[in-house]
Order: C-alpha cells, then structure tokens, then sequence
C-alpha cells in the first residue's frame, strides 16, 4: 500500500481514508478557529481584513519533481475537484516571497487575492491547490493550518538522491540555480547559508541549501504537529510511477469523492538540463527585460508582436534550442549522496513504518 499517515514508531499505518472529518466545501477564513495548542506565530496570514470566501480543503504539499504535477493535473480533471489553473500559488510559504519570480498570471500577496483563486469553483467542489515546496517551507504548515485547521495534506517523498539530482536541475531551468554541476552546486552550501557564492538573480536563495530539502521527518512532523493522523496522507514517488491509477483513486478516497471517476494521468513536468547555461541566462534576460539592452530588444518585439504569439514563441525557442535531455548522472555523486542520506532513509523507514532501506536500494550502501 502506498499510502501512509502518521505512525507510531515502528508501526505500519494504512492510508487514512476519507470519512465523516473531511472538510466540506465553503468553509470560510471567519469560520476557521485556531487549532488548540497551536504555537503562537509571527508569520500569521495577513488578510487586510479580508473574512469571507470559500478557502482549499486540501494541498498538495510536496516534493518537487516527485510526481506533484501529474497528480495535480489529474485530480483538477475530476468533476468534483477544483484545482486552479495555475499550480504553485506559493501563498503560504513566506521563504517563496522573498523574491518573486515573474509571471503572467501574478503571484498571490493577500488572503483576498489568493482565495480569488478559488471563485470560479462549482457548489459542492472540494478545493484544492498544489505547490510542491510547501512540505520544505518552515512556514507553509503551520500558516495553513491557521487558516484552514480541517485542511486534508498530500505528501509525495523520493529517494534522496534522485530527487536532489531533478531538483537541481528543475532549478537551473527555472533560473533559481546557475552552478550547473551538481557536486559543485551540493559543495556551495556552507557558502551559502553564510550568504555568499549566491547567483545574483537567483528568486529563492535558501532553496540552494540542498540539504534542507531531503529531511523527510523533520518536514513530515510541522505537519503531523498541527493536523490530525488521518489527515495527512504520504505517498511514496516509486509506488505511483508503477501504479499511478491506484495510487489516484487512494488520493481521490482520501479527498471524499469518487474514485471511480476515469482519469488519465499525463506526463507532466519532464526533467530537462540547459544546452548551455550561458544561452539560458540570455533567454531569460530577454523574457524578463533584465539590462538596458534587453529591455529594448523585449519592447520592440512587444510593440510588433500579440502577447500570445510573442509568449509562445519564447516558449518553443526555449523547449527546441536552449533544453535538452539530461545527461546521465554522474555514479560516484550518486553513491556519495546515498551514503550521505542513508540516515534519513532509515529514520524516514521508521517514521512511517514502511521498510523504504530496501526499496530504494539502500541496503548495501555503506
């Protein structure tokens, strides 16, 4: 079984399954009530007084590059779901702000402008969103559970190494990261929580701390410390690669409506490396109008050119000319990694009482 909410030490758990708590459609920011024993926290939601408006009965929290798009894609096709059309709202974690990466579709600052998300949704629709760095924020956790304290979680975890490897270069795609080699990138880290050796334009400095990315247990407990056992559901990436239908209607019988609604489950968000980083940088200098020049150069084609045309463009130039397939990985980081993590592997394994040292081949690492 794929699915696993908050065990004791040691102790199998079953995935919670949807029953008589689960959160109904159109509950308000006024009607949510602080969750007893709550810590105090300076990083309340701001709301500008904001007190109505139906808010997200469920999130997908994370991991990146564990599967969070495809399931997002799948469960907003459901009639009885409403995603937006726009995942990685990024609202509730405060680290996501610091600065905002641009985007046609703007980014969220007040509670009023992130439950307008949410209007365009049908009576009777669970609510949900999805942004897949909310399990690594120190924030997001407690800051939704201020707002929406009956809030069902979707967690997906993948092995370390793998998942540092496509998050590292699902940042250098996403202009969040320029050192290209990972080893390199990993060795920053000591540099960068002192806050040196960080890319200029970088959106997200303290994403680059990698490390903070792969401790599954402390990111699990900020949860687990502010919702119920059978509100949290954790699935695990390799049970949903081989069996995503199942693991779909698990997640849909978790959420309280129907899993026997036919789904199709795409191929989302496909792991890709810059052709050259230096060619990356132009191209995103020219989308966004960094520096004289490419302000210029971007206002001319802006005057000639529809916004649809031009965006699309962009687009294909960048999927056709400046990415490619990854490259292999390199096997002797890979094996350092695992060693490196092999701790969190067996604490993760006891945590959720499920033996993941075998199924991620962590057996034999040293």
């Amino acid at each position: 079984m794929s699915g696993v909410s908050r065990p004791g030490p040691g102790v199998a758990v079953d995935g919670a399954r949807a029953g008589d708590g689960a959160p109904a459609r159109g509950a308000t920011a006024g009607d949510a009530p602080a969750r007893d024993g709550a810590p105090a926290r300076d990083g309340a939601v701001r709301d500008g007084g904001v007190r109505s408006g139906a808010i997200p009965d469920f999130f997908i929290v994370g991991q990146p590059k564990s599967g969070t798009t495809a399931l997002y894609e799948t469960l907003r096709a459901h009639p009885q779901i409403y995603m937006p059309a726009g995942k990685e709202p990024w609202f509730f974690a405060e680290e996501l702000h610091e600065r905002t990466p641009p985007r046609p579709e703007g980014t969220p600052e007040t509670l009023e402008q992130y439950l307008a998300l949410f209007e365009q949704a049908r009576p009777g629709q669970r609510l949900g969103e999805a942004t897949a760095l909310y399990l690594w924020s120190r924030t997001a956790a407690a800051r939704i559970a201020q707002v929406q304290p009956a809030a069902r979680i979707v967690a997906i975890l993948r092995e370390p190494a793998g998942l540092l490897r496509s998050l590292h270069l699902q940042f250098l795609q996403s202009y969040v990261e320029t050192e290209a080699d990972l080893g390199r990138a990993l060795a920053l880290e000591r540099e960068r929580r002192a806050g040196r050796s960080i890319p200029a334009h970088t959106y997200w400095p303290k994403a680059l701390l990698y490390s903070e990315h792969v401790r599954y247990v402390e990111q699990l407990r900020r949860y687990h410390e502010v919702f119920a056992p059978e509100q949290v559901l954790v699935l695990i990436y390799d049970d949903f690669r081989a069996d995503n239908r199942g693991v779909v209607r698990e997640v849909l019988r978790f959420l309280a409506v129907d899993p026997d609604t036919p789904l199709e489950v795409p191929r989302a968000n496909p792991t890709v490396q810059p052709r050259s980083q230096r060619l990356h940088e132009l191209v995103h200098a020219l989308t966004v109008g960094r520096g004289a020049g490419a302000r210029a150069l971007k206002g001319a084609i802006k005057s000639v050119t529809p916004r649809g045309l031009r965006r699309g463009a962009l687009h294909l130039a960048q999927r056709r000319l400046v990415f490619a397939e990854p490259r292999a990985a390199d096997e002797q980081l890979m094996r350092e990694l695992r060693s490196r993590y092999k701790p969190e592997v067996l604490a993760l394994s006891e945590y959720l009482g499920r033996d993941l040292v075998s199924l991620w081949g962590y057996e034999h690492v040293e």
